[in-house]
C-alpha cells in the first residue's frame, strides 16, 4: 500500500490543513507511514513568517535529498507559506521537490473528488476549523497576504455543517481559524460577521467550547465582545497582538491603531468580560526601534499584564514592505537582549497570575495523554496536567490545582 508522511511547522492553520491533507490521502487509499523513511509521498507544510522557521524548512528539504536519492520513486511535495507564485524559481532552488502547491489548495497532481468536504476521520477532542483564508491588512513586516492572498470567507452554513460533522465524530471544542478572524464575512453576499457565526455555532448539541484566532485590534468590534460575554460556549480567552508599545513603530508597521486605542479596547474587553485571559504578540528590534521605543513596549506589558506574550525578534521577509524599504538596523545582539528582557518580564507576570489559581478547582477539557499525564485545557486556555488511571480523553473534568508555573498548571481530579 502507498504510504504518506506529512511534516508540519508553523501556525494552527497549517496544522488544520495538514489534518485535511492526511484525510484526503487516506480517502485516496494511502496509509500513514510510521516515519518519513518509510513513505512513498512526503509533504512539507512550510512556514516562513520568521527566519528561524524558514531555516528549519530549508534544512529539512536538504535532509530529504538523501531519501530522494536512495528512493527515486519517492514523491516530495511542498505546501504552506514557502510556496509563492514563482514555482519555477522554487523548483530551481529545490530540484529535489516534485510538486509545489499553495497553502489550502488541493494537491493538483492527484486525482480525487470532494477536496472541500474532506475532514479528519477521527478528529481530536479539540479541532481546528478554518473560516477565512488570507489577509487584507498588509502589515509592513508580514509575508502572509503575499502567500495566502486576499481575504476569502467560507459561508456560515458550510462552517456550521462542518462543525456538526466534527462533533458527530467526537470533537467537543472547535477553534475557528483565520489570519484575521475579525474580518470574517465582509466579502460574503449578506455581510455576516464573526459574532453572527458564533451565535450560529453556540446552539450545536454536543459542542462544548468555541475559541477563535487570530484577532486584529483595529477590527475587533463591540458586537464581537458582546457575543463573547453572552455565549456560554465561547471561551474567555483572546489573543490580541499589540506588536509594539510605540505609536511611531506601530505606524511604521502599518498596524492601523494607536497605543491609546489599544488600551481602550483592552479596558472595554476586561470590563465586559472580567474573567478573560488575554495574550498578545510582540516584535522586538523592528527597523529603527530605539531603546526608548522598546522601553515603551516593556512598560505597556508591565501595565496590561497579559497571561502570555509571544515575542519574536524582527527578521526581514523578502517581498514585504520593510524588507524592500527599511534597513534592518537593530543589531542582532540588541534584538536578542530585548527579546530576553521581555521573556523575563513576562515569566514574572505569568507566575503571579497563575499563582492565583493555587488550590482552586478549574474545569478542563482533556485533549490527550502527554507522556504519563493527561494534558487538558481550562476555558481560559491555560494548560493543565494531571495523573489519572481512567481514560479521560475528550471529557470535562474538575481539577484541583496543586502546582502553578508561568507556562502550565498541575493538579488532581476532584473526587
Amino acid at each position: 500500500m502507498t504510504k504518506y508522511h506529512i511534516w508540519t511547522i508553523g501556525c494552527q492553520m497549517n496544522k488544520a490543513e495538514s489534518e485535511r491533507l492526511g484525510s484526503y490521502f487516506e480517502e485516496l487509499g494511502y496509509e500513514i507511514a510510521d516515519s518519513a523513511a518509510e513513505a512513498d509521498l512526503i509533504v512539507l507544510n512550510s512556514c516562513v513568517v520568521r527566519q528561524h522557521a524558514e531555516n528549519r524548512v530549508v534544512n529539512k528539504l536538504h535532509a530529504l535529498k538523501t531519501l530522494k536519492k536512495a528512493n527515486p520513486k519517492l514523491t516530495l511535495a511542498v505546501t504552506g507559506c514557502l510556496v509563492n507564485a514563482d514555482t519555477a524559481g522554487l523548483k530551481e532552488r529545490f530540484p529535489q521537490v516534485d510538486h509545489f502547491f499553495r497553502p489550502g489548495e488541493r494537491p493538483q497532481w492527484l486525482e480525487g473528488e470532494g477536496w472541500g468536504q474532506i475532514l479528519p476521520r477521527n478528529p481530536a477532542p479539540c479541532s481546528y476549523v478554518p473560516i477565512i483564508q488570507g489577509c487584507n491588512n498588509f502589515c509592513a513586516y508580514c509575508i502572509v497576504p503575499y502567500r495566502r492572498g486576499r481575504e476569502k470567507s467560507r459561508p456560515i452554513a458550510e462552517i456550521a455543517a462542518e462543525v456538526r460533522e466534527l462533533v458527530g465524530r467526537g470533537t467537543r471544542e472547535v477553534t475557528l481559524l483565520g489570519q484575521n478572524v475579525d474580518s470574517y464575512g465582509h466579502d460574503l453576499p449578506d455581510k455576516p460577521d464573526l459574532a453572527d457565526l458564533l451565535y450560529k455555532l453556540n446552539p450545536i448539541e454536543g459542542l462544548w467550547r468555541i475559541r477563535f484566532l487570530t484577532n486584529h485590534p483595529k477590527d475587533m468590534s463591540p458586537r464581537l465582545i458582546e457575543a463573547i460575554a453572552k455565549l456560554d460556549k465561547v471561551c474567555e480567552q483572546l489573543n490580541l497582538p499589540v506588536q509594539a508599545g510605540s505609536d511611531e513603530i506601530l505606524k511604521a508597521m502599518k498596524r492601523g491603531y494607536t497605543i491609546e486605542q489599544y488600551r481602550r479596547l483592552i479596558a472595554e474587553i476586561r470590563n465586559r468580560i472580567p474573567e478573560i485571559a488575554l495574550t498578545t504578540d510582540v516584535i522586538v528590534g523592528f527597523p529603527s526601534e530605539t531603546e526608548e521605543q522598546f522601553r515603551q513596549t516593556a512598560d505597556l506589558l508591565s501595565e496590561l499584564r497579559f497571561d502570555a506574550v509571544h515575542v519574536a525578534a524582527y527578521s526581514p521577509r523578502p517581498g514585504t514592505y520593510t524588507a524592500e524599504k527599511l534597513e534592518d538596523d537593530v543589531p542582532p545582539a540588541e534584538k536578542k537582549r530585548r527579546l530576553g528582557e521581555v521573556e523575563i518580564l513576562q515569566e514574572k507576570i505569568a507566575t503571579e497570575i497563575n499563582a492565583q489559581l493555587q488550590n482552586k478547582a478549574v474545569e478542563v477539557l482533556v485533549e490527550a495523554k502527554a507522556r504519563d499525564r493527561w494534558q487538558s485545557r481550562a476555558r481560559n486556555g491555560k494548560l493543565v496536567f494531571f495523573n489519572d488511571n481512567t481514560d479521560r480523553r475528550g471529557q470535562l473534568v474538575n481539577i484541583r490545582i496543586e502546582k502553578t508555573s508561568p507556562w502550565s498548571l498541575q493538579g488532581k481530579v476532584e473526587s
